[in-house]
């Protein structure tokens, strides 16, 4: 899963595929996700992952290079802490607080005079660290102190480096070197390396950090809780505080967490776990939101899954069983689908979908995506890893993270998806409607025909230009029904006007399906006929 990050490839069109700077990104974006390979992370078996990490290096302006060239090969696993804490901020407007990380970190001895680096104004001035500085409790062994890394991440807003800057001189730490980025869509990610603390009370420089910085967050938050995103997110209905279940009656309830019991994790993202469970004896899969305490930010995605599960049911579509929604415990429990999902068997097991099959894949998905249209919802990130599988064969949409109710104006997030799969008005940050998931419906199609990954010869950007610039698409193989090839140009075509709606999909897939089963009669009793 994107999230709501503005930071597109159409910006990357602007800029010009030669730009000079744009080329030292995808040099550093390929070196992080070559390396991160080498050291077996895990987060990068994740779907969608190489998108992610491609959304996060263009979540910083193009002229802020230096991001590029300092988080090449040596610091590969900063850039999995950078864009967790900026996702962790994406949800200040609803926890009040900020995402920080600090860790003692080993440096060169320099001269007494450090060199401040602020990428918000471009300039550069010099400090002399005073002793006074230092809290009267630590000033006694000099030995003892460490160097740490604070890296924080929050709402950006002017002054606010400035405002850093005073706080951590104000709680004894001689700042050595800093480093402000400021995203495209509004935040900040501000990395500062500082003297003057115990490496024994690590984790106590963090929580003092912490509780300074929240104050300073509040104050700002309350000036801006009236602001224009906040009442759009008000009039959606959803409480943050606490999404009320009880509209769809005792199927869905507040769940007791002791009530969960957990058997082993299936999946791992890189801010949630999944795991297979049972809640009153009942198979579940329970999804867990990491760092969801109550000091931690409250992801705006749960919020919208757990609303917009509690407000469906078809048989096409995970059922959600409960949620816990009140912090630390927040969890999303839906039933447990045994085949796991399509991206597994088409990928890693190599599964192989016969023809009756394939259609039946394809109109269960066609009719949960109906039902889901039908009531003004858009999926907005539809792929093979988001199908899951039953005992019988049953196909479901999962993962609404992202989902969201339709906007008549046509007034949507910008880029929300995965590159791959995602439409050609949705990477250009136009107008869109129902019939992005259309698009990218017609990309699983493609993907259940011929088991590969999309564009799996191109990296996720050069996909999505491809994409939007020549009409890219992925090729047919020659052997596919020639309905089936109808099918698939109708749902990827490049003006959405031109896309069927899924009730006519259905009608056409079905008619389909009454070709192929007719045919397969037909043959089964000339063969029987004897000679």
């Amino acid at each position: 899963m994107m999230g709501d990050a503005e930071s597109c490839s159409s910006r990357v069109f602007n800029y010009g595929w030669n730009n000079g700077n744009h080329i030292i990104k995808v040099e550093a974006y390929n070196e992080v996700v070559n390396r991160l390979r080498e050291l077996n992370e895990p987060e990068v078996d994740v779907p969608g992952f190489e998108d992610e990490l491609w959304v996060h290096f263009n979540r910083l302006p193009t002229r802020y290079v230096r991001y590029a060239l300092d988080m090449k090969v040596e610091r590969a696993k900063d850039v999995l802490m950078h864009k967790r804490l900026l996702h962790m901020a994406g949800a200040s407007a609803i926890a009040i607080g900020p995402a920080i990380e600090v860790r003692p970190v080993q440096v060169r001895s320099a001269s007494g005079v450090h060199r401040i680096n602020s990428l918000h104004s471009n300039s550069q001035r010099e400090i002399s660290p005073q002793d006074s500085d230092i809290p009267g409790n630590m000033r006694h062994d000099h030995l003892k102190l460490a160097t740490h890394e604070i890296t924080i991440s929050t709402n950006d807003k002017p002054k606010l480096f400035r405002q850093l800057t005073s706080l951590l001189s104000e709680t004894g730490l001689d700042i050595q070197e800093a480093h402000a980025f400021s995203t495209l869509d509004g935040y900040s990610l501000d990395v500062f390396v500082v003297g003057g603390w115990a490496v024994e009370e690590t984790e106590k420089l963090k929580h003092v950090l912490t509780r300074k910085i929240h104050r300073l967050e509040k104050q700002h938050w309350l000036k801006e809780r009236n602001s224009l995103p906040m009442k759009k997110l008000e009039q959606t209905g959803i409480n943050f505080n606490y999404v009320n279940l009880s509209s769809r009656g005792n199927n869905a309830l507040e769940i007791d967490a002791s009530c969960l019991r957990y058997e082993k994790q299936i999946a791992s993202g890189s801010f949630s776990d999944v795991y297979k469970g049972t809640y009153h004896n009942q198979d579940v899969a329970i999804k867990v939101l990491k760092n969801g305490n109550l000091n931690e930010n409250i992801p705006r995605e749960f919020a919208q899954e757990v609303f917009i599960l509690s407000k469906i049911q078809h048989k096409n579509v995970i059922e959600l069983i409960g949620a816990c929604t009140k912090p630390p415990n927040l969890y999303i429990v839906t039933e447990y689908m045994s085949g796991g999902c399509m991206y597994d068997f088409l990928h890693m097991q190599k599964g192989i979908l016969t023809l009756p099959s394939l259609l039946k894949v394809a109109i269960d998905v066609s009719e949960g995506l109906s039902y889901l249209h039908q009531n003004d919802i858009i999926h907005r990130d539809l792929k093979a890893s988001n199908l899951l599988m039953g005992e019988k064969g049953v196909v479901k949409i999962a993962d609404f993270g992202v989902a969201r109710l339709l906007d008549p104006a046509g007034i949507m997030t910008a880029e929300t998806g995965t590159y791959r799969w995602m439409a050609p008005e949705v990477i250009e940050h136009k107008p869109y409607s129902h019939k992005a998931d259309i698009f990218s419906f017609g990309i699983i199609l493609w993907e259940l025909l011929t088991g590969k990954l999309p564009y799996e010869n191109l990296t996720p950007l050069q996909a999505a230009i491809g994409v939007v610039q020549k009409g890219l698409r992925p090729e047919i193989p020659r052997d596919t029904h020639p309905k089936l090839v109808e099918l698939l140009h109708h749902c990827w075509h490049q003006d959405p006007s031109f896309r069927p709606d899924f009730s006519e999909i259905l009608k056409f897939l079905q008619h389909i399906s009454n070709m192929v089963e007719g045919k397969r009669k037909l043959v089964s009793c000339v063969e029987a006929t004897p000679t």
